[in-house]
């Protein structure tokens, strides 16, 4: 069996994950901030909707579940414990495990974006899915490809270690976020970074890619590893920058290195 994950396109810049065994028309979705991109994608390949997975309570993660459900009223959808998601009929919390196509997930928490976020992890056989890596990480607004999500309810340490956890993950890991944000994600990681190497190239590729109007993720968390800021705040080059532009202390520790590279992105207009 293969593990299958394609891109559904959605407002400006949403990505909602549309996953199955590639030998199967049953087929989960994550995130369906808006249902008629689905519904036309379910339509258009004869597929039949078997599962909902949300991430967080955002309007562009949930809007389009409850006309998704007129059209597949049984169907589950998964989520996090959350008063702001009525229409969750799996909650889930750090640690929980679901099995959907064929897949065993494990939730991670991973509060910061917002209180209620979670993420999907799952393990793969090398040869498992259709990319290179040999596990997929559905993480909806908390880690980006070169980025990171703003924090919105939580705080900074509390986003910090969130990132943290998932950087722990295997390297292998496809990265599956939920919005299109490399391209500008990368011009300000160049500008912490400008002569990190892996950063030089991974501009090049992406900046292509967008010209195409190819998608630039998934991403591998390797990739995210040597390029990404916000998974480097233990690095002296990522240290220099934030101390040098932010004014903090040099003695400032990772977590508030992290919190004064948050500030500066918020305000890169790059």
């Amino acid at each position: 069996m293969t593990f299958k994950v394609s891109p559904i396109r959605a407002f400006k810049d949403n990505y909602i994950w549309m996953f199955a065994a590639s030998d199967n028309k049953d087929v989960c979705i994550v995130d369906p901030g808006d249902a008629d991109p689905v519904l036309s994608v379910l339509q258009s390949l004869d597929l039949c909707l078997s599962a909902i997975i949300l991430t967080h309570h955002h309007a562009d993660h949930i809007g389009g579940v409850k006309k998704l459900l007129e059209q597949f009223p049984h169907i589950p959808v998964y989520g996090p414990r959350s008063s702001k998601i009525d229409t969750v009929t799996h909650p889930l919390g750090d640690g929980d495990r679901l099995t959907l196509a064929g897949v065993e997930f494990s939730v991670l928490a991973v509060p910061g974006h917002t209180l209620d976020h979670i993420a999907y992890y799952a393990q793969l056989p090398a040869s498992g899915i259709e990319e290179s890596g040999s596990g997929v990480l559905f993480c909806g607004d908390t880690l980006f490809a070169g980025g990171c999500g703003r924090i919105f309810e939580g705080n900074p340490p509390m986003m910090y270690e969130s990132l943290r956890k998932l950087a722990s993950l295997p390297a292998s890991t496809m990265v599956y976020c939920a919005h299109e944000y490399t391209r500008s994600n990368l011009r300000f990681a160049l500008r912490v970074e400008a002569d990190n190497p892996n950063s030089v190239e991974r501009v090049r590729v992406v900046e292509a890619a967008c010209s195409a109007g190819i998608p630039t993720v998934p991403s591998l968390m390797s990739m995210e590893l040597r390029t990404n800021p916000f998974l480097r705040c233990h690095m002296v080059t990522v240290r220099s920058a934030v101390i040098e532009s932010m004014a903090i202390s040099s003695e400032s520790s990772d977590t508030e290195v992290f919190a004064a590279l948050r500030r500066w992105k918020d305000s890169f207009s790059g």
